[in-house]
């Protein structure tokens, strides 16, 4: 375990000749799941039942978009979670959410023309566009309506970006 709680797993990198590379580790009911990276571009999810590493199990295999869409879906509650982290640790600091609502005089501008972070403060860290995270987006993404906006800031620069951002 690590200083700030998170438990840290050891993940070995195996090169598989004439394939790719096999990263492992071991879960708590003390599989090994192996993720083997294709040169291809494909990814396979493998359970090694037991310590013989020639009885893996083919789990489900992924092309290299299904390996980053399932990637960021297991992700994006990851990034969630340390936002509340960070919010609890530093007094005075929130995680808020904000929609880009139809109508919004930001729809199909992008985020830098909203000034927000320049007016408020507060910081958009992330924008949630149905099923897809935007970490960390630059002032010229563009912003949709439906977008989700995670902010962190004050509780009054998180409000601030709502009224701009919602008209």
């Amino acid at each position: 375990m690590s200083d700030d709680g998170e438990f840290k797993m050891d993940v070995n990198e195996v090169l598989l000749p004439g394939v790719g590379l096999r990263y492992e580790f071991v879960n708590h009911e003390g599989d090994r799941i192996g993720v083997v990276a294709q040169r291809s571009g494909d990814f396979e999810l493998v359970v090694y039942p037991g310590d013989d590493p020639d009885e893996a199990r083919p789990v489900l295999r992924l092309t290299s978009q299904e390996a980053d869409t399932l990637a960021e879906i297991l992700g994006a509650p990851r990034i969630a979670e340390r936002f509340a982290d960070l919010t609890r640790e530093v007094p005075g600091l929130s995680a808020g959410q904000v929609e880009v609502r139809v109508g919004s005089p930001f729809a199909d501008r992008a985020l830098g023309d909203t000034r927000a972070r320049t007016r408020t403060g507060a910081s958009v860290v992330a924008v949630v566009r149905g099923e897809d995270v935007i970490a960390s987006p630059g002032p010229g993404q563009t912003l949709r309506a439906g977008d989700i906006l995670v902010v962190i800031g004050t509780r009054e620069g998180i409000a601030g970006v709502q009224r701009i951002v919602q008209g």
